[in-house]
């Protein structure tokens, strides 16, 4: 069975076509700037040269009209039909309360979608739009939803509630849902996997660390608190996002600067972060560079970033009552030692020692033989994750 999984965004979407008899990527891909000047296709078909279409896109079916053409074309095409494609899964960020696991797409599925879309308004719309898209383009196709926050539904009230008045629960459902719920259900399996244990007995921390971060506490194979909430912003500093502050800023901004509430709004999500502490980028690896120049704006941010997210898990470890193995995933937590190593330094006291050489080496196990706290870096691979969840769900139809 082939399965194509879609992530559409506000202005491009995302595909991947597996092959599920070994899981194999058969061809992955962009479009980008949708709706906008200058959209381009970027199809990268395995074991072929990769392709680059410049053509007017001008909405999300005509985007998933050309990845169906490149995807059957006889030259950089992989299948030879769209018949091939046994079922459609789709990365929907928010599910609100009322979706705990991925779903098989239908009305009353979409309606829930669609009522989130106050909750994640620069998400849940564009996934919708990706989802009605491929509706029509492939009509007699099983379409499976994969939301963010389903792995975060067994999160207990203690962890998930607000301290505001309940009625605003009851009414508006105003409380912690988390995010990248598929990448760290992902990293736990796999990292269980490599630990050769069951997810049932560990305690672990894993940490996706990219241009947006998070950290959740994996309990008996269950999600039981993490770092984002009601929205994505809260949490660690991310790229361009501030991660946890006071809410009185807010309303300071407000009233001594005259910041409109959309004002701060996109400056707590578009302006802060690395990037409003640096000055420099949101990117990591810019920041670490001006780090080894004797930057002192990019020092300190580095600081904070590592700090908040030693916080988070030493709050963690206390709270599921000690602490198995932490994953590291995303492009930060992948691909920098650096980073890695002074996360953990100062976690001595769990029991926790790094191997300087696995680390540097990125194997899977980074930690050394005596630690009792085992670290792993796993990269993620969210895309697979909705192909099983997909393939599980279309075969029992």
């Amino acid at each position: 069975m082939n399965i194509l999984v879609i992530n559409a965004g506000s202005s491009s979407i995302k595909y991947k076509l597996f092959r599920m008899e070994d899981e194999s990527a058969l061809a992955e891909g962009t479009v980008d700037r949708i709706g906008m000047n200058g959209s381009t296709l970027s199809h990268k078909p395995i074991g072929k040269t990769e392709i680059k279409i410049e053509s007017s896109v001008p909405d999300y079916e005509t985007a998933l009209d050309m990845v169906m053409n490149v995807l059957t074309h006889p030259d950089h095409g992989v299948i030879k039909s769209a018949e091939e494609i046994s079922a459609v899964g789709h990365r929907v960020v928010h599910g609100g309360e009322k979706i705990s696991s991925s779903v098989l797409i239908t009305k009353e599925v979409e309606e829930i979608i669609r009522d989130c879309f106050d909750l994640a308004p620069l998400h849940n719309p564009p996934n919708f739009m990706g989802i009605q898209a491929c509706k029509k383009l492939l009509p007699h196709v099983p379409q499976v939803a994969v939301f963010d926050t389903a792995f975060h539904r067994t999160i207990p009230e203690e962890a998930y509630l607000y301290a505001i008045p309940y009625r605003l629960y009851e009414e508006y459902a105003i409380r912690r849902y988390g995010f990248h719920g598929t990448s760290h259900r992902y990293v736990a399996t796999v990292a269980a996997e490599v630990l050769g244990q069951s997810p049932e007995t560990l305690r672990m921390v894993t940490c996706h660390l990219g241009n947006g971060c998070s950290i959740t506490a994996v309990k008996n194979g269950r999600s039981v608190d993490t770092s984002m909430g009601f929205t994505p912003l809260e949490g660690l500093i991310m790229g361009t996002r501030s991660g946890d502050i006071d809410p009185t800023i807010v309303f300071y901004l407000m009233e001594r600067v005259g910041l409109t509430a959309q004002e701060i709004n996109s400056m707590l999500n578009r302006e802060s972060g690395l990037l409003g502490l640096s000055g420099i980028s949101r990117d990591m690896r810019d920041i670490l560079n001006s780090t080894s120049e004797g930057n002192k704006r990019a020092i300190t941010t580095i600081k904070c970033f590592v700090y908040r997210i030693r916080k988070y898990i030493g709050a963690y470890a206390v709270s599921m009552g000690g602490l198995d193995a932490i994953v590291f995933t995303a492009g930060i937590g992948e691909n920098s030692s650096q980073l890695r190593a002074m996360i953990c330094e100062g976690l001595e006291f769990l029991g926790l020692k790094i191997d300087e050489h696995h680390n540097l080496n990125k194997n899977k196990i980074i930690s050394s033989d005596d630690s009792k706290v085992k670290v792993l870096v796993i990269p993620t691979n969210e895309e697979l994750m909705i192909a099983r969840d997909t393939i599980q769900i279309a075969s029992s139809i």
